[in-house]
């Protein structure tokens, strides 16, 4: 098993934006993170019984485990990570209303499709322990120059 460096050598994100803890295995096409519920996490509803973080921010995990994939492929070629974007998710579904204070998630996603323009759809769960808690699949967009994308739309 590779030894991998700390989240955000992978990802984009910034500070608590970085949702993830770590990566823990990574291949050609697929990779697995994790990240364990705690105090002071960025969605985590402390209000009344049963604290955790609502199942929608599951797609956030998801996804930032696509990026933290795209940015294992960058520094593999010896570049730094570049930002991508959610363009949506299918069939996202999850067996659970919130993942608890204290729980570990394994985020497993697995690209099933790239295009040349820069479009990839993956397909991700989230596992607590062994068991599958939710699945869905994303459409991301990874343009070759983020920067000069993002001001061809806002120009």
């Amino acid at each position: 098993m590779t030894e991998f460096a700390s989240i955000d050598h992978y990802v984009p994100h910034a500070d608590t934006m970085c949702l993830l803890d770590r990566v823990v295995d990574a291949g050609e096409d697929w990779l697995h993170a994790e990240l364990t519920i705690e105090p002071g996490h960025l969605f985590l509803d402390s209000a009344g019984p049963g604290s955790g973080v609502g199942a929608w921010v599951g797609i956030e995990y998801m996804a930032q485990a696509v990026a933290a994939w795209a940015g294992v492929q960058a520094r593999a070629r010896g570049e730094a990570p570049k930002i991508g974007f959610l363009l949506g998710s299918r069939r996202y579904a999850c067996a659970r209303a919130k993942f608890a204070l204290g729980e570990t998630l394994r985020i497993e996603v697995r690209r099933e499709f790239a295009a040349d323009n820069g479009m990839s759809q993956f397909d991700c769960l989230i596992r607590i322990g062994e068991d599958v808690v939710a699945t869905a699949q994303l459409t991301v967009f990874g343009p070759e120059d983020p920067q000069a994308f993002i001001q061809s739309k806002t120009s």
